[in-house]
């Protein structure tokens, strides 16, 4: 897997909105998801011990089964892990009756289940988020980003829509901003670790990094628990977005190439607009 580190690739407005969602993330992580301690669940009458990061996020994230039944998971498909299950014991009362399924989708979004996810995915959001807000201003790229994150979340459900088990994640929305450079700056130059036994640090097309990312959900590891299709469908969703917004938005400007001795190799893979990314 290759991680990029930053790219060369200038911008001009400060991007707001791009450090305002990383910065969103972050405080919801340490400051809102419980991520220790026990709770309570009543299910069919009945309390359940069950982790305090389990029940918030039974309680918030989007689950497939729930936008399948417009409705929240009842007591009894709670327990036998299996969408519209009503042959329990426990009873078919909704676990969560004020819960909003749809209103959960983009809540899902601000969730993460680990430090590193959180770190992996607010990293690809600045390299590349902050290119695309600077191309589409603050407030389409900001409606560009949840379209998107909606979108992978869609080519989630349509592969398993009885699944049962929460998404959360920015990964669908960030791959969707990733569907976007990759079309507006396929040269641009990304500075990249690449593990071949060992670590090499080089310079490579942001076409080539995007292509490898995207190839290599493909191969993920069923068992790994990662919505590999999420982000399919949030990259797709983004490059055809950005080629159906390009009448009107027009191609990307470009600012003049810096020289950079001693990096041989890959030609000008430099776009965007004069300052750095």
């Amino acid at each position: 897997m290759v991680i990029p580190l930053r790219d060369d690739n200038p911008t001009t407005r400060l991007p707001i909105f791009t450090v305002a969602l990383i910065a969103i993330n972050v405080i919801v992580y340490f400051g809102v998801q419980p991520r220790s301690g026990e709770d309570q669940i009543d299910i069919g009458g009945q309390r359940f011990a069950i982790s305090a990061e389990q029940r918030f996020t039974l309680e918030r994230a989007a689950i497939p089964c729930e936008l399948r039944e417009r409705a929240p998971l009842t007591a009894s498909e709670a327990a036998a892990d299996e969408c519209g299950a009503v042959m329990t014991p426990l009873g078919t009362g909704e676990l969560f009756p004020g819960k909003n399924v749809w209103l959960a989708v983009l809540v899902s979004m601000f969730l993460h289940g680990s430090i590193l996810h959180l770190a992996g995915n607010m990293l690809f959001l600045w390299i590349f988020g902050n290119n695309i807000e600077d191309h589409y201003g603050h407030v389409v790229f900001v409606a560009f980003y949840v379209v998107t994150g909606v979108a992978a979340m869609a080519a989630h459900y349509l592969v398993d829509p009885a699944s049962t088990i929460p998404v959360i994640g920015a990964s669908g929305a960030i791959a969707g901003v990733m569907g976007a450079y990759l079309v507006l700056w396929p040269r641009a130059r990304i500075l990249t670790v690449v593990p071949l036994l060992l670590f090499f640090v080089i310079y490579l097309p942001a076409g080539v990094v995007l292509g490898l990312w995207f190839g290599l959900q493909f191969f993920t590891n069923p068992n790994e628990g990662v919505a590999w299709v999420a982000h399919v469908g949030g990259f797709a969703a983004g490059a055809l977005l950005t080629l159906a917004l390009r009448p009107f938005f027009g191609a990307p400007r470009t600012g003049p190439r810096p020289d950079h001795p001693g990096e041989p190799g890959f030609g000008d893979f430099r776009g965007g607009y004069p300052g750095r990314g």
